[in-house]
């Protein structure tokens, strides 16, 4: 049950409670109310419970942390160049 349904089952206890005048026979609206409030006074500790024990704050941890690289560095490659010294007498190509 979450939050809002737990708040919507007090707000309908609370309305078939208080604000319903009306009788069937063999069945009390006012202790039907009662009860839908507390069904939903229950469901709204246990949702709020829910919610501490799931946010709380991890401890810290005794492991270092490691740092992994995932790629490879590539190995370096050695390239060579080789230039033509021309004589500026020749045409240019």
């Amino acid at each position: 049950m979450t939050i809002a349904g737990s708040i919507i089952l007090i707000m309908l206890g609370a309305i078939l409670t208080w604000a319903v005048e009306f009788d069937l026979a063999g069945l009390d609206i006012n202790v039907v109310g009662v009860i839908l409030m507390i069904g939903g006074l229950v469901g709204l500790l246990f949702g709020l419970y829910r919610i501490s024990v799931t946010r709380r704050a991890v401890g810290p941890i005794n492991e270092p942390v490691v740092r992994r690289d995932l790629v490879d560095e590539p190995e370096t490659r050695r390239t060579t160049v080789y230039e033509e010294r021309r004589r500026y007498d020749e045409p240019p190509l």
